[in-house]
């Protein structure tokens, strides 16, 4: 069994307006999965698989921190990814700062209130 595969689950108040806007994004495809009980997508990112369901339960107020395991997606282009993100209704969460050694990082906010990151390799951050 391998700890490294990656299937994640995006929940949103709006099920089309958040696959509109990751597909904008990332390019990532969704399908309806008709064997599941409840309006379900699978996302296909060409990579790591999920799914995009209707959120079951409330959201915490806003400035109340992420109660979720957070993603963070790699991008070719931390700056140009992050332009699609703002002209798609995503907001910034935290700025764009490096992690020595390693990386470019930053969080978002999608359509739906929920917290992402991205981050751009790049072994001369910081």
């Amino acid at each position: 069994m391998s700890n490294g595969y990656l299937f994640f689950e995006i929940q949103a108040d709006d099920v089309q307006r958040a696959a509109k806007f990751y597909q904008a994004v990332f390019g990532w495809k969704f399908r309806p999965n008709p064997g599941v009980p409840i309006e379900y997508l699978d996302i296909e990112t060409g990579g790591s698989r999920g799914g995009l369901l209707k959120r079951p339960a409330e959201t915490p107020p806003p400035e109340h921190g992420t109660n979720a395991f957070v993603c963070s997606v790699e991008v070719e282009d931390f700056d140009r990814t992050a332009g699609r993100i703002a002209s798609n209704d995503g907001q910034v969460a935290l700025e764009k700062f490096p992690i020595p050694g390693r990386c470019w990082q930053g969080y978002f906010i999608d359509t739906e209130g929920n917290t992402f990151g991205i981050f751009e390799v790049d072994e001369k951050a910081g």
